[in-house]
């Protein structure tokens, strides 16, 4: 990832970012609907039942999606940390 440049970069990173969201909210869609709606429906619109469950579902998701992310950041940071301590600790070497 070193030889692009730093906009090529964020732009990777942008693009990664979206197509995660994208697959988030496809599963969640998808596991939501299987969990509240039944496959034969008669109503063209969602029941109260049906919508208050959606909306618990899609709530469960986005709570478990931030605390993931949260845990993600954290052990990444205490990866760094880790990394920084393990090269101030290593000989430098000497120039000749």
């Amino acid at each position: 990832m070193s030889s692009l440049t730093q906009e090529e970069q964020l732009k990777l990173i942008s693009d990664l970012e979206i197509e995660m969201m994208a697959d988030m909210y496809n599963r969640m869609s998808s596991a939501c609907q299987k969990k509240c709606v039944p496959p034969r429906y008669k109503d063209a619109e969602l029941n109260k039942g049906e919508a208050v469950c959606i909306d618990r579902c899609v709530a469960k998701y986005m709570d478990i999606h931030d605390r993931i992310g949260k845990k993600l950041t954290s052990i990444s940071m205490q990866d760094e940390e880790t990394m920084k301590k393990i090269q101030g600790q290593m000989p430098q070497p000497t120039p000749k």
